[in-house]
């Protein structure tokens, strides 16, 4: 009969337990990434699954989204939870600037820096276009009407003492149609704004009789009192095989962000997580290769860190 009994009392343990288990909440995180064919996207599903796999009580889902403007305002809205934009959309919508004038978001917190969304200019050889304020005059392609890339083309052409847009006989078309007018002499240089090496860049110089322009980096210096966002970048030799020496460029860091409302100790878990695996990371998202630790809190525009972030941060000692 005791053997019964205890039989039994293991059994209702197991029941309560499993219980237990059922009724523990799950905790769902929405990621927003950017389209399906973006690097984004995968990353995000990677990042997704790996805490996941390694977090208990949570549930991570990427989503395709229409880019970093979109991300910044489903996060406004409470419809993300964790997502990546370019530094200066970030800035913008924790300010309320450009197209988040009037709303801005107190509560967008970094959760790390990524990598360099360097721009890269890219002009005909027999444009005689040595410098940005040598577009002046010439068809130029800065991008498509209104994308993150037009914007960054009309802040550097300004600091070059050009009157935007109308010293240029501007093209507005996106990175694919840039090759082909570029290619078919319709314009004597376009706006890339990508990570490097960017293919639409490769495919230019190997195929037109083109070349990239350096941007100064006492333009850059002077561009940053105003836009926080922008950091001096090297384009190294090699990077292209017609670039046989290092260039100076401006550049833009991806970040990793989130809100004040997310709990401390998630936000902790999660970054942990996320750098203790970095190194597999990488083996399956080659643009992650010049990620580095040291890197996660710098050029992010001196927006703020989450508060879990920084507690990881300063117990592995980047920051002190």
């Amino acid at each position: 009969m005791k053997n019964i009994y205890k039989i039994g009392a293991l059994v209702l343990l197991l029941v309560i337990f499993v219980g237990c288990g059922q009724n523990q909440e799950v905790q769902y995180i929405n990621i927003p990434t950017a389209s399906t064919t973006g690097t984004l996207y995968p990353f995000g599903n990677a990042i997704a699954n790996l805490w996941n796999d390694n977090v208990n009580g949570i549930r991570a889902n990427a989503q395709a989204s229409n880019g970093g403007i979109d991300n910044l305002n489903l996060l406004e809205k409470g419809e993300a939870n964790i997502s990546m934009a370019v530094t200066s959309n970030v800035y913008q919508s924790y300010k309320g600037l450009e197209a988040f004038e009037g709303r801005a978001n107190d509560k967008i917190r970094i959760i790390t820096g990524l990598y360099y969304n360097p721009n890269q200019v890219i002009v005909s050889e027999s444009s005689g276009i040595n410098s940005l304020e040598d577009v002046k005059g010439h068809r130029f392609a800065p991008g498509s009407p209104g994308s993150t890339t037009e914007y960054e083309a009309s802040i550097h052409l300004k600091y070059s003492g050009l009157n935007y847009p109308d010293d240029i006989n501007a093209q507005y078309v996106n990175f694919t149609e840039a090759i082909d007018l570029v290619r078919n002499k319709q314009v004597e240089g376009a706006w890339i704004m990508a990570g490097a090496p960017t293919s639409a860049v490769t495919e230019m110089l190997k195929t037109t009789d083109t070349k990239l322009l350096e941007i100064p980096k006492n333009l850059v210096d002077e561009m940053k009192i105003d836009y926080p966002w922008y950091s001096n970048y090297t384009l190294k030799a090699g990077t292209y095989e017609e670039l046989t020496e290092d260039m100076n460029t401006s550049a833009i860091k991806m970040v990793m962000f989130t809100s004040s409302d997310m709990d401390d100790d998630l936000i902790y878990e999660l970054t942990k997580i996320f750098w203790e695996n970095i190194e597999e990371l990488k083996k399956t998202h080659n643009f992650l290769k010049e990620v580095t630790i040291e890197g996660a809190v710098t050029d992010i525009a001196d927006l703020p860190l989450h508060e879990g972030a920084l507690r990881y941060y300063k117990e592995i000692g980047i920051i002190e």
